[in-house]
């Protein structure tokens, strides 16, 4: 379970690179009930979203020849510069070198052998999300990926992320979690694109996860706030009911309305 006892090789933040940042606010506003805290001037036009207090999310406003518009998910590292060199020789692509945040941290921005975008952070001032999992926040992650194991070893190599299988019916999932853990502390999933039809698999990529309280309810509001439902609510025993949406710029996110959790037998 995601959580912000954050350890190495964990989601710790997630932001959204878009066209337009107004317009992007007043939607997530309407979904999950943000709001955009922008930064000043020494921020370079990088902001929050904000459930109450608390940072769930940042964002920022990004030119179209930077890329599509998208959500990107960081991981925690102890040390930047040393994943950075991890990821190069694993195969992977460093896009943007480690660089200082003011006092709050230190970040990078890289591409696995796929081409899938990813960025970690180091934190100092800043640790990270001030809030996970709870209705509205993130709470869990995905990669959608060509291949399975080629992803395990490259993140394996650049964060010693361990694996857990899940059955279901037709197959099993695939799950992600740090070094020296068990499964309930799993934070994401290795997806194959060719196990879903509403996924191109010439676009692989990583996909938060944000809990709701209705997957139904949230689904039908974000097609009438211009979005897409690009997999319609999809209910799986154990887990929850779930729906992968776009924003109305085309950022691809998805949403779950998860599943109690099953109480300890005897209680």
């Amino acid at each position: 379970m995601l959580t912000t006892d954050y350890r190495d090789g964990s989601p710790n933040w997630v932001d959204l690179g878009t066209p337009d940042i107004d317009g992007a606010a007043g939607f997530y506003r309407g979904l999950f009930g943000w709001d955009f805290l922008a930064g000043g001037e020494e921020a370079g036009g990088y902001g929050t979203f904000r459930l109450g207090d608390r940072t769930v999310a940042g964002g920022m406003a990004a030119p179209a020849d930077q890329g599509p518009s998208a959500w990107q998910v960081y991981f925690q590292t102890s040390d930047a510069d040393a994943t950075a060199a991890a990821v190069t020789k694993a195969g992977g692509t460093v896009t943007f070198e480690p660089m200082d945040v003011m006092d709050l941290g230190r970040m990078a921005v890289f591409a696995d052998p796929a081409g899938v975008g990813f960025g970690v952070w180091q934190p100092r001032k800043n640790r990270g999300l001030d809030a996970v999992t709870e209705v509205g926040t993130m709470c869990w992650t995905e990669l959608y990926t060509g291949d399975v194991a080629a992803a395990a070893s490259f993140y394996g190599e650049v964060f010693g992320w361990e694996l857990g299988e899940m059955p279901f019916e037709g197959g099993t999932y695939t799950m992600v979690r740090p070094a020296g853990t068990t499964d309930e502390a799993a934070f994401g999933g290795l997806v194959p694109m060719s196990a879903d039809p509403v996924e191109d698999t010439e676009r692989p990529y990583w996909t938060p996860y944000f809990e709701v309280g209705d997957c139904d309810v949230t689904a039908a509001k974000a097609e009438e706030s211009g979005g897409k439902v690009r997999l319609t609510p999809v209910f799986m025993e154990g887990v929850g009911r779930f729906a992968k949406l776009a924003d109305p710029y085309g950022a691809r996110f998805a949403v779950i309305a998860s599943a109690p959790p099953v109480p300890p037998a005897g209680v």
